[in-house]
């Protein structure tokens, strides 16, 4: 009797628990963030302390541009860089100017067809809240209301640099098709 029980159970537990590790192990290796940092910080008021009342008068217009690049370090190993570039003006006069490259290096162990989305979706999605409360906390701390993003959509970024390689390919492609021929 004390047998069958033991028989039970151990198979039981023996297929479950391995299963269950080696299905976490993997997915916790795939991506591994091994340093994050600011590469390049930059805040400029050229308009303080002027445009502080001004700001009072009339709503600032806040323009953000982001971008996201890699670069590989080693094998299995890249730096992803945010770029952020934001410029706030009211009526037509430069509130502040703020430029942000914050990077990580991550190791990869993805199959080759998913590395550039994992590069430029997933590893600046792990990047992003972090970049952003350096965002946030820069413009509070230049004397302006806290610059606040919101969501970024990394991977419509990714869809959209697609779309413009293929375009500039098929391009070329026109244009040196008529000359050669």
């Amino acid at each position: 009797m004390a047998t069958k029980p033991e028989k039970d159970k151990t198979p039981a537990a023996e297929e479950k628990k391995p299963a269950a590790e080696i299905g976490s192990t993997e997915e916790a290796q795939a991506i591994t963030v091994n340093a994050q940092f600011i590469k390049d910080l930059s805040f400029e008021a050229p308009a303080a302390p002027g445009i502080f009342s001004l700001m009072q008068e009339s709503p600032p217009d806040i323009n953000v541009n982001i971008n996201v690049n890699a670069n590989p370090l080693q094998d299995k190993i890249f730096e992803v860089i945010i770029e952020f570039q934001a410029e706030c003006k009211v009526k037509e006069q430069v509130a502040f100017i703020f430029e942000l490259k914050y990077a990580g290096v991550f190791t990869l162990n993805v199959p080759d067809e998913h590395l550039q989305p994992v590069l430029l979706i997933e590893c600046p999605r792990l990047l992003f809240p972090f970049a952003r409360n350096i965002l946030a906390d820069v413009s509070r701390d230049g004397g302006f209301p806290p610059l606040m993003l919101g969501p970024v959509d990394f991977a419509s970024m990714y869809q959209a640099q697609l779309q413009e390689l293929q375009k500039a390919q098929a391009g070329d492609g026109a244009a040196t098709a008529p000359s050669s021929g």
